[in-house]
């Protein structure tokens, strides 16, 4: 009954995250237009912006790198330079119709490789939700609880903490082992015997996601020192809404790529703490930063592609 109600709704749920998301920033625009049309962007201003542009690029280098450590944990059949041109091509899969497309590129490629389908396909889960589960702990770190504040606040980080926890507990060999060898004993495919297992603590993937997150967090920072002073006092801030805001892209269905809920939380989480004119400024620019990394990403990634089939060629002939 459950299942059947959620697939009535799950068509129309993606159009009313968008629409509401939208509708908050048009209104908070409307109130702020004239601040957003002052804001002059200067040479210095310029050099932020691109040096934005970078550290973002930067960041999904990580990223790719960060899964292909999760692929050679489990022991799949791709090398470092065939798995971050296929993660940071496939990257902008995300922007597409239902936001899983890019997971489907990731898996079909590893299938190719050789990889099991079942371990393909949880590899490919497992990036995000160590990245989930890292932005949180940059969330908590990050942001001073208020414990004189209302307890919705309250229990909303102490869920975030045990999310977090679990996240990182669950995915030690001593707990990881046991539950997918129980869970095999009740899914197997036919003529499929791999087993998902983890030899080692994947530390080298969960720096990989810290090191993602915080160039994420420094490509957002630069954009928004393009158009506003920021104290030193008020990067730990950044970084924990950042974190958050991220999270929320991330985990909400319906927006691709976070389209809109990342803008519309950060906005909520900072707009008490900067100008809102230059806020919103700052995160229509970090949000085509951001889509220009990933097609840049995507096009150095093909580039490689392309040079690595000549090659080949050439040490045939």
């Amino acid at each position: 009954m459950v299942k059947r109600i959620w697939s009535d709704i799950k068509p129309y749920l993606r159009w009313v995250i968008i629409g509401g998301t939208l509708f908050f920033l048009a209104k908070t625009f409307r109130a702020h237009w004239q601040e957003v049309i002052d804001i002059q962007i200067g040479f210095w201003s310029w050099s932020l912006l691109v040096s934005a542009l970078l550290v973002t690029l930067l960041a999904h280098v990580c990223s790719a790198g960060t899964w292909v450590g999760i692929l050679r944990a489990f022991k799949q059949p791709m090398g470092l330079r065939r798995g971050m041109e296929v993660y940071l091509i496939t990257n902008m899969g995300k922007y597409l119709p239902g936001n899983v497309w890019h997971f489907y590129g990731r898996i079909n490629a590893l299938k190719e490789a050789g990889g099991s389908l079942p371990i393909a396909s949880f590899t490919v889960l497992l990036e995000p939700l160590l990245t989930v589960a890292v932005a949180m702990a940059i969330a908590l770190s990050g942001w001073t609880l208020n414990w004189q504040g209302n307890l919705s606040t309250q229990l909303g980080w102490g869920w975030a903490l045990l999310s977090m926890v679990a996240i990182f507990g669950i995915i030690h060999p001593r707990l990881f082992n046991p539950i997918m060898a129980r869970v095999s004993q009740f899914k197997k495919e036919a003529g499929n015997t791999a087993a998902i297992q983890l030899n080692f603590y994947p530390w080298w993937p969960m720096m990989g996601a810290f090191a993602f997150l915080g160039l994420r967090a420094a490509g957002f920072i630069l954009a928004l020192l393009a158009l506003m002073p920021i104290g030193l006092v008020q990067l730990p801030q950044l970084f924990s809404a950042f974190s958050f805001a991220w999270v929320l892209g991330v985990i909400i269905p319906g927006a691709p790529g976070g389209i809109g809920v990342f803008e519309t939380t950060a906005l909520e989480l900072l707009q008490h703490d900067f100008a809102i004119g230059p806020l919103l400024s700052s995160l229509a620019l970090f949000r085509v930063i951001s889509i220009l990394a990933e097609m840049s990403g995507a096009g150095l990634a093909i580039v490689s592609q392309q040079l690595g089939k000549v090659g080949s060629r050439n040490l045939l002939q």
